[in-house]
């Protein structure tokens, strides 16, 4: 891996150390997080690049550059893109009714009162469209929320018994089955008029599907991954790389770090699995990812390669949520996000920073980012021709301040 010396890209090296130490001293050292691997890159040159602590604590094994990583929800905007390519080829407009693809999401209901199975509904005021998908806007819920019947409702229809772990249970579910599932119960709100973190996304990759006729693993890989040769990122861990893969964990009520997922082949992602979610079933490396966000940064094109137009990006990374309003505007109090709440909006896939004083943040007007629930993280700054990357693997991913601390002390380590 080439790293080119912080300081020919008006960064601080020693700042940027300091970083690492801050992540080992408060939370390695502690055993609050068995590993963190950090990457910052500036004008399209990688300019830190640093692992530290164990991949699997059990086993003794350390992180390195090929470490693999469960990002979770990082998966959203690979999907995002995904879904744009096909946007771009003509195949769908924004405003169409997500029923124009995917029929079990005609006549939907709002939810009104009672519980699964016996729910009292309305009809929408509003039919769901496919930006409503890509923003969260839609109505759909998550199994992961806990906030009400609806999102109840989602665990019983799958036999959740632990969201963190899988949005499906060991039935054979496919994402065509997901759909229809998901379509059958009522919504939250009525599509566009709120802001929730849901499947949405999921059923993006669903859309993907119908629309290419292409499974959603077969689509990413001719269309994203062989093109950005993102040679070590797919929806489970091939067998020569199983080594690699680091062990997710937790820590119990006692603050003592558990094993939520081991690495290698006892993992859930040693082999295939039926349901291959568009919102949060990726493995990567930090490298792999870096090539993803590099190809953003400069507008759709990476070593030569163009996955999607200029244009098209900065469709994706505007905010789109109604008369520009924040998640916060949008009833989201409450409900999960990856990121805060004030000062940022939704684009199609990611958020999008709208208020860096509201969002007590340095990120620029237009930076766009999203995280994933082992607490890995990802923001680009197209202002300051910026990414960074944070990795690690501990669940939930808002335990710790880790991502406003790495924030903070990047953009500390400026020199321009």
């Amino acid at each position: 891996m080439k790293i080119a010396k912080p300081e020919s890209l008006d960064l601080n090296g020693e700042r940027l150390k300091d970083l690492d130490r801050m992540f080992f001293d408060n939370y390695i050292g502690l055993n609050k997080l068995s590993c963190t691997q950090t990457l910052i890159a500036r004008r399209g040159e990688i300019a830190h690049f640093h692992s530290q602590g164990k991949r699997d604590i059990e086993n003794d094994l350390a992180i390195n550059e090929e470490t693999l990583f469960r990002i979770y929800s990082m998966t959203k905007p690979v999907t995002g893109v995904a879904l744009m390519q096909l946007f771009e080829k003509g195949y769908f407009q924004l405003s169409d009714p997500v029923s124009k693809f995917l029929p079990e999401f005609k006549d939907q209901k709002i939810y009104v009162s009672g519980s699964f199975p016996s729910f009292v509904t309305e009809p929408v005021r509003n039919p769901m469209i496919i930006r409503d998908l890509l923003t969260h806007t839609s109505g759909l819920s998550y199994s992961i929320n806990f906030q009400s019947h609806v999102d109840d409702a989602y665990r019983k229809i799958f036999k959740i018994s632990d969201p963190t772990k899988a949005l499906v249970s060991d039935e054979k579910v496919d994402l065509e089955e997901f759909s229809k599932r998901i379509a059958s119960l009522p919504l939250e709100f009525n599509p566009g008029e709120q802001w929730l973190y849901s499947v949405s996304i999921d059923i993006c990759a669903r859309l993907i599907e119908v629309i290419s006729g292409r499974t959603i693993e077969d689509y990413f890989q001719e269309n994203i991954f062989d093109p950005l040769e993102m040679e070590q990122t797919g929806f489970f861990v091939k067998e020569g790389n199983l080594k690699n893969l680091a062990a997710c964990y937790y820590r119990d009520d006692n603050k003592k770090l558990h094993v939520h997922d081991p690495g290698a082949e006892k993992s859930r992602y040693a082999k295939p699995r039926e349901f291959n979610g568009g919102g949060s079933g990726l493995i990567s490396t930090s490298l792999d990812y870096f090539k993803f966000l590099q190809m953003l940064l400069n507008g759709g094109i990476y070593n030569g390669k163009r996955i999607l137009s200029r244009k098209t990006i900065e469709l994706m990374t505007m905010n789109h949520l109604p008369n520009n309003k924040n998640m916060s505007d949008m009833g989201s109090t409450g409900s999960f996000s990856e990121v805060r709440y004030q000062g940022t909006g939704y684009g199609l896939s990611m958020a999008v920073t709208t208020d860096p004083a509201a969002s007590q943040s340095p990120l620029s007007v237009g930076s766009f980012n999203w995280g994933g629930m082992a607490s890995t993280y990802f923001w680009v700054d197209p202002k300051e021709e910026l990414l960074a990357i944070f990795m690690t693997q501990f669940i939930p991913s808002d335990a710790f301040p880790l991502r406003p601390q790495m924030q903070t002390m990047v953009y500390g380590s400026f020199l321009d």
